[in-house]
């Protein structure tokens, strides 16, 4: 065992969090947490993870919901792809593998949603297999302990990573290893302003004097802005929804009629409209204006009162009444308008 494990793993036993998932009997609970950990925060995902659990309790019970009812579980998480590739992979499991996650990492990649990070985290986390893995956490710690050069983001700097964690491995112990890394980095080997006094990897640390300029990571292109108009369509007391294809942003999500415009103008709206389904609306009044930022753009949306004019005959479309849009899964965005028009 080298320094640099013995130091991690002696750390971790005094200072392991006590998550959910840890320690789980459960395979596909430990895939569950590591799906939903994705570019999200421990502290975020815990009550979703206790309240899936709960609503899918096994991968058949998983494989045998409807998607609407796995995309509700997961609404507010975001990156709702991987919902949607969790079932897909659950469906998989019970078609070719008899309802069991596979422990081999070839079989593991397998199957939607889980690349070559997720499949070594189950691999080792679940099945204690002599894999290391690279999360974010993990690429930040070597990077600086090491003083790799190299952008993490590169592929050359990802494989230097990955040799640096593999070669730090202690044979039988992969499961604490890579936990034990991923708590470092979360509590310890912070992004901004880490604690390098409390780390014991301290004496070890070739960038101790310098840890922000690790990891170097590829300069990053300017983060576009869009603008969005949707309309408002109420009859007594129902409104009207469209449902968003089930690949690609948000997919498979409802949303109250929308599309890119750009500039805010009553005009635009009907014209974005008619060009998006084929709907004639006539504006009335602004009713909300709700700013989002996802991965790659920026969004600022204004909703609009407005009446049909002639049919809804779009396919997506569907006439909900206001009381039942909790039980509609929606993005960050539409559950905001749809929660103040529950309101009125």
């Amino acid at each position: 065992m080298s320094i640099f494990s013995d130091r991690v793993l002696t750390w971790y036993k005094l200072n392991a969090r006590v998550l959910p998932w840890r320690g789980h009997p459960d395979s596909y609970a430990i895939w569950i947490s590591e799906i939903m950990l994705q570019q999200t925060r421990v502290e975020t995902v815990i009550p979703y993870f206790e309240r899936w659990m709960q609503a899918f309790p096994t991968i058949q019970g998983l494989a045998d919901a409807p998607e609407q009812a796995v995309l509700s579980q997961w609404e507010g998480l975001g990156y709702y792809s991987r919902a949607r590739n969790l079932h897909k992979a659950a469906r998989m499991l019970v078609a070719e593998f008899a309802g069991q996650l596979p422990s081999d990492i070839p079989q593991l990649r397998k199957l939607p949603g889980i690349g070559r990070y997720t499949a070594a985290a189950i691999a080792s986390i679940a099945f204690n297999q002599n894999v290391a893995t690279l999360d974010g956490n993990l690429r930040r710690v070597f990077s600086r302990v090491f003083n790799v050069s190299a952008p993490a983001d590169s592929p050359a700097g990802e494989e230097v990573l990955w040799s640096l964690a593999q070669d730090n491995l202690p044979v039988g112990l992969a499961s604490q290893y890579n936990q034990s890394l991923m708590d470092l980095g979360a509590r310890i080997c912070l992004p901004k302003k880490p604690l390098c006094e409390q780390c014991p990897l301290s004496e070890l640390c070739q960038s101790r004097n310098w840890p922000e300029t690790r990891p170097v990571l590829k300069p990053k292109a300017p983060v576009p802005h869009r603008l969005k108009m949707a309309a408002v369509i109420l009859q007594e007391d129902r409104v009207l929804m469209a449902l968003r294809p089930s690949r690609g942003l948000l997919g498979g999500l409802w949303e109250f009629p929308a599309a890119v415009v750009e500039e805010t103008s009553p005009r635009s709206l009907v014209d974005a409209i008619a060009s998006a389904y084929d709907l004639e609306v006539t504006p009335l009044a602004p009713f909300a204006q709700i700013q989002h930022a996802y991965t790659h753009f920026t969004l600022t949306e204004h909703a609009w009162h407005c009446t049909l004019s002639g049919r809804a005959e779009h396919a997506s479309f569907k006439w909900i009444p206001r009381s039942e849009l909790p039980n509609f899964p929606m993005g960050k965005v539409d559950r905001s308008i749809a929660s103040r028009l529950s309101g009125i």
